[in-house]
């Protein structure tokens, strides 16, 4: 079966700097895959050189079966791209904009998809609008418009909600979603975690241009064992036999980091033994930005996680 995205032994350098230290990836069609790290990390690198806009130096990239280079007219056809940096003609409207851009792909009577996704995007009011009078966020989204024209598979959102308000990003996500549903293969970068966490299936988290952990979210999030307990005591003292387990005290509470849930009883035990009542408690559970922090601080996965497809 073609993968949506394949990405083979990819590196990448700018001058003494490597941006991709060999990448090995492969993306299923259909998928919502986030792509994360921090900035530096080769996240816009790695999208650069699958969208034909810069050069790997060894290595090879294909989109839905089409090698970026060999076949660059059939892989970029293949492929939508929403990028970071807000890029605008300022000279056109919004629906002058997006019939130019189809005929960018040599689409012709493509009107009735175009106000469709003026539609989906909110965009009716702004349609007949100069680009340079819109709002940073409208500009985003016809962004976003754009890279849809030409009903790409395969769609990759860089960093599309960032500075955008929640309305905004709310929209974009049920429209992406509604995409994927109909099979469309998604790939997002972003620094918000629980956009991440909610929407896609599955991750890669690069680190200084290397992929150091690769699987479905609910597997990353479940190799980290234990939770954390927060709580709030009246009298606010913290029994000395469970102070060894406070990670952090702040608002009046006192966070505990439990190895496991059993730990919970002793914790409660130990309180109703000092006759501490219990003003308010909260068991979290690990998310999405615990794993990426632990990753990040120790370069590798926790383990044991099982490196899926």
């Amino acid at each position: 079966m073609t993968s949506a995205i394949e990405v083979r032994q990819l590196r990448k350098h700018f001058g003494p700097l490597q941006a991709l230290g060999g990448i090995e990836l492969e993306i299923c069609k259909g998928e919502f895959f986030a792509l994360l790290g921090p900035n530096g990390a080769g996240k816009t690198t790695l999208i650069n050189i699958i969208a034909g806009l810069t050069l790997a130096d060894s290595g090879s990239v294909r989109v839905m079966g089409y090698d970026v280079c060999s076949n660059y007219r059939q892989a970029r056809r293949m492929l939508g791209v929403v990028p970071q940096e807000l890029v605008f003609d300022p000279f056109f409207t919004v629906r002058e904009t997006l019939t130019i851009q189809s005929g960018y792909y040599g689409l012709k009577n493509n009107d009735e998809w175009i106000e469709e996704i003026i539609h989906n995007l909110d965009l009716d009011d702004k349609a007949d609008a100069n680009m340079r009078s819109l709002s940073g966020g409208m500009k985003r989204r016809v962004l976003v418009a754009q890279a849809l024209v030409h009903k790409p598979p395969v769609i990759v959102l860089d960093e599309p909600t960032a500075g955008v308000d929640v309305e905004l990003r709310q929209g974009l996500w049920r429209f992406i979603k509604q995409l994927n549903g109909k099979g469309h293969t998604i790939v997002l970068t972003t620094h918000y975690l629980d956009e991440a966490e909610a929407l896609c299936s599955r991750v890669a988290m690069l680190k200084q241009g290397n992929i150091v952990a690769l699987d479905s979210i609910r597997n990353l999030i479940n190799s980290i064992s234990g939770c954390t307990v927060r709580l709030r005591l009246m009298p606010d003292l913290l029994p000395a036999s469970l102070q060894h387990l406070e990670d952090n005290h702040e608002d009046g509470c006192h966070l505990l980091a439990l190895e496991d849930y059993a730990q919970l009883e002793d914790v409660l035990a130990a309180l109703r033994a000092m006759r501490t009542q219990v003003v308010e408690m909260q068991v979290l559970q690990p998310d999405l930005e615990e794993v990426f922090m632990k990753i990040m601080n120790t370069g590798r996965a926790p383990e044991p996680v099982p490196f899926a497809r």
